[in-house]
């Protein structure tokens, strides 16, 4: 994941310096969709661990209130 990060920041700066070609415009699209989907991918993983507190209050059949 560094090396897409890395390599994304370096096309950015090229970019803001001398412009990208055709083929650096698609890679970095690339690099950002690889980017994004590892990000909601742990995202998504981190939230699945999640355990509520009113979850485990109701864990065993009575409800408290």
């Amino acid at each position: 994941m560094e090396k897409i990060i890395a390599r994304i920041n370096e096309l950015s700066r090229k970019n803001k310096t001398v412009g990208l070609t055709a083929e650096e415009l698609v890679e970095r699209d690339e690099l950002r969709r690889q980017y994004l989907a590892n990000f909601k991918r742990n995202f998504r993983d981190q939230l699945d661990t999640i355990k509520w507190a009113e979850d485990e209050e109701n864990e065993g059949g009575s409800i408290k209130h």
